[in-house]
């Protein structure tokens, strides 16, 4: 497997250019305080949370108006039924006081006509009591007065109707004593009493509801007026915050378009160094390569087997010096070469790998297993680059089997990608490696096991990641390996 060798090459020398100075921006001042931690906050959340201040203020003050307002309109009720009580007690205390009057002048007289309001009183007052214990069937203390109202008048009628008994049976002289003081002259002064008491607390429960509704109605227009000007001020620090954050991010895209413009200098730099590179050490290992063979040809039987061997050595060396350095430069291009986006057919893709790959599958028992795969959104020459990359890996890793099992097919976690895979029964390896598995120059076995440069499963990595998918491995030691990569579904972008 391409992971982890037992020694790494040293690092190439840092290539010296013109210093770009460090893209993250400057760091803000700490000033502490509230503002400077909510500034910290992203734009997005810092709107939010302006807004849901304004909203919750607004929710408060609509509240509690409505509070105020529903108090308003009880005490507006409330006066309403004390008005009316009023009233009554004012209508019921002329009645009786009528009926009084007429009573006494019939004691005197015996005229019947000045009973006419005695009996209205009679045939009205349960109607005139049946009112009063409605208008006050929300006060306790009213509600007791009222009974005992109604107790005395009835008191009052029993004694009047009395009195009218005995004037019709003994005559004036018979009542006398009561036409001067009067029949019910106590029950009448009770009366009167009571009536004064439930008239004096209604004027007292409606001076305090007037109070009470005085007060409710300044403190929500005082209320509403802070609410307007906590909002205003809410709204002026959400606009000051966007307007910073705008202005910030003027600053920081400017900054960052400077320094990409460095950045892109630095990269031609870096990729017209590269190709010098390639060249200049290529000659180099084509002399070594060359002058190699032809020691070994001029020298001819004069070499013994050791020597040879070390000839051998050193062209095989300067060979894979040379595919390393071809690896390498596909590599860095890989991640600088534009992507076009189109559709994929991952299965005459995959078809047209193993064509070019026949050369490779000649002499060997091969057992393929292939799966449909789906339509994807790539780059095609990308993604092909994959599968040979790929496919050549577990046709390598099971050479040494007697007969070779590759399966190749797709899942799907969800509707929006496909999780293709290669699976092998190569010689696998440790899952504790797995996370070494598709970096530069990483292997696993040595190279007299195994050819390989270290850098193709990087390559697998660098393009998956390019096209916003992701790469893992699974594997058990000596029974082979699956790779795994994700990639968006042509029609989920459509």
């Amino acid at each position: 497997m391409e992971s982890v060798t037992q020694e790494r090459p040293a690092a190439p020398a840092p290539i010296r250019s013109e210093p770009v100075p460090d893209s993250s921006p400057s760091p803000t001042p700490k000033t502490g305080g509230l503002m400077e931690w909510f500034t910290h906050w992203p734009i997005e959340r810092r709107v939010l949370a302006g807004f849901g201040l304004v909203f919750a203020g607004i929710v408060v003050i609509s509240a509690i108006s409505y509070r105020n307002t529903a108090v308003l309109i009880e005490n507006s009720r409330l006066d309403t039924k004390s008005h009316e009580l009023v009233q009554l007690l004012g209508s019921v205390g002329e009645a009786l006081g009528a009926a009084e009057s007429g009573h006494r002048r019939y004691l005197v007289t015996g005229d019947e006509s000045y009973l006419t309001s005695y009996r209205t009183v009679v045939e009205q007052m349960p109607e005139y009591l049946r009112y009063l214990r409605g208008l006050t069937s929300e006060g306790p203390e009213q509600q007791a007065r009222v009974a005992t109202l109604e107790q005395l008048i009835a008191r009052q009628l029993g004694a009047e109707e009395g009195a009218i008994a005995q004037r019709e049976k003994h005559g004036y002289e018979g009542v006398r004593h009561l036409a001067l003081s009067g029949a019910a002259k106590k029950e009448l002064e009770g009366i009167h009493r009571l009536m004064t008491e439930l008239d004096s607390a209604e004027q007292q429960a409606l001076r305090s509801r007037v109070a009470q509704s005085a007060g409710s109605t300044r403190n929500t227009i005082a209320l509403l007026g802070l609410g307007a000007l906590l909002q205003l001020v809410l709204l002026a620090s959400v606009y000051f915050l966007i307007h910073h954050d705008v202005a910030e991010r003027r600053r920081v895209a400017t900054e960052l378009q400077s320094r990409g413009e460095l950045l892109q200098a630095a990269n031609k730099e870096l990729e017209a160094f590269s190709y010098s590179v390639s060249h200049d050490l290529r000659a180099p290992l084509r002399h070594i390569d060359g002058y190699a063979a032809l020691l070994s040809k001029a020298a001819g039987e004069a070499l013994n087997d050791k020597a040879r061997r070390y000839l051998q050595t050193i062209s095989d060396s300067a060979k894979q010096m040379g595919q390393l350095i071809d690896d390498l430069l596909v590599f860095s291009r890989m991640g600088r070469q534009d992507m076009l986006r189109t559709t994929v057919n991952l299965d005459q893709l995959v078809k047209t790998v193993l064509h070019d790959l026949r050369l490779d599958l000649q002499g060997r028992t091969i057992s393929w297993t292939m799966h449909p795969l789906p339509e994807v959104l790539g780059d095609p020459a990308m993604l092909r680059q994959v599968f040979v990359n790929l496919i050549s890996n577990a046709l390598k890793f099971t050479a040494t089997r007697p007969e070779t099992k590759i399966e190749i097919g797709a899942v799907r976690r969800n509707s929006g990608e496909a999780e293709v895979f290669v699976r092998d029964n190569g010689v696998g390896f440790d899952m504790q490696y797995v996370n070494k598995l598709f970096g530069v120059f990483q292997r696993l076995h040595r190279n007299d096991e195994f050819e390989g440069t270290g850098i193709g499963l990087a390559n697998v990595r660098r393009i998956i990641h390019r096209h916003g998918g992701r790469t893992w491995a699974e594997g058990v030691l000596g029974q082979g390996a699956t790779f795994y990569f994700s990639l968006p579904l042509a029609r989920s972008l459509r």
